[in-house]
């Protein structure tokens, strides 16, 4: 006779996807369900909840009545943005200045991480990262003023330029100076910072390709070259995927409303220094809610055609 098959005991492990499984595996690790909630609580109230403030972009707000507005506008304020001339100055600005940023700081940021990389010194590699990282915590407000005081007509800069026969420069002033001003501080600020994602990929790296790359005569830079940056390339593209999703974003809002003034508004107004003004500089709410949803509209379609991109070209993306 056929011996009956022994059933499984109740206490065994349910399938994969079941909810015994999920409730034995929350119980196990609920801790860590825990820790989830306070991202999750901090997207919820200040990331998606304030979303529905958009609706007064297509309502006329007033100080004091509803938050969602009082009658409908429909695309009136869209309307008169596109027609506004100082507009599409602060957006040529935005892409320009945050464009010119990324030009310099991206390819420069991957070489210093390379370099750090190649020292072998312990002590000497952390010294150089710590003073490297240590911009990245200044206060932008110590930033500005650090900046402000250098190139002041009485400052260090100019007081160079004097001694050597010139005549002093009012660089804060001048609009033609201040994309250089813009982006040279930002590259100081963000170089050592921007290098610790590249650092951790580089430790992942098998080190028998760089002993197979020395066996066939390969130097330092011939490594880097075809061994390293091949493999860092998933981190050189999301990086720059999420890089150029910014290029018409509001992250330089702080340096720019702390350096900019009148005299230099032709180079240095940006979409969010703009906002501001219209919103709650001049109390046009509605008007600047629909300037943010448009400049929020923009960066959605470059980090889909970025992200699209790099998945044909390196096989990589965010999604």
């Amino acid at each position: 006779m056929v011996a009956k098959a022994q059933k499984a005991p109740k206490n065994a492990l349910a399938a994969p996807g079941s909810k015994e499984s999920w409730g034995r595996h929350f119980h196990k690790y609920w801790q860590l369900y825990l820790m989830m909630l306070v991202p999750i609580i901090y997207y919820i109230i200040f990331r998606y909840i304030p979303m529905f403030g958009n609706i007064i972009a297509f309502r006329r707000y007033r100080a004091g009545s509803s938050i969602f507005g009082d009658e409908w506008s429909g695309l009136k304020y869209f309307q008169q943005f596109l027609n506004d001339s100082n507009f599409w100055r602060a957006f040529k600005n935005t892409l320009l200045l945050n464009f010119e940023y990324l030009l310099i700081s991206f390819p420069i940021t991957i070489i210093f991480a390379l370099l750090l990389n190649e020292v072998k010194n312990v002590i000497w590699k952390k010294v150089v990262q710590t003073i490297s990282y240590l911009p990245h915590f200044i206060s932008m407000v110590i930033v500005a003023g650090m900046i402000r005081e250098l190139l002041s007509t009485s400052g260090p800069i100019n007081g160079l330029i004097e001694s050597l026969g010139g005549s002093a420069i009012t660089f804060i002033s001048e609009p033609e100076w201040f994309p250089v001003i813009f982006v040279v501080s930002g590259v100081w600020q963000g170089l050592g910072w921007g290098t610790i994602l590249y650092l951790a990929a580089m430790t992942g790296i098998n080190t028998e390709l760089y002993e197979a790359a020395a066996l066939d005569g390969a130097n330092k830079f011939q490594q880097c070259l075809h061994v390293t940056l091949p493999a860092i390339r998933p981190t050189i593209s999301t990086l720059l995927v999420l890089n150029i999703g910014q290029l018409c974003g509001s992250g330089a809002f702080e340096k720019v409303f702390l350096l900019y003034s009148p005299t230099n508004y032709d180079t240095s107004d940006i979409i969010a220094t703009y906002v501001y003004r219209m919103g709650l500089g001049s109390g046009n709410f509605s008007y600047a809610t629909a300037v943010g949803l448009f400049q929020g509209l923009i960066n959605l379609v470059l980090l889909t055609a970025a992200n699209e991109v790099s998945k044909r070209l390196t096989g990589s993306s965010l999604y």
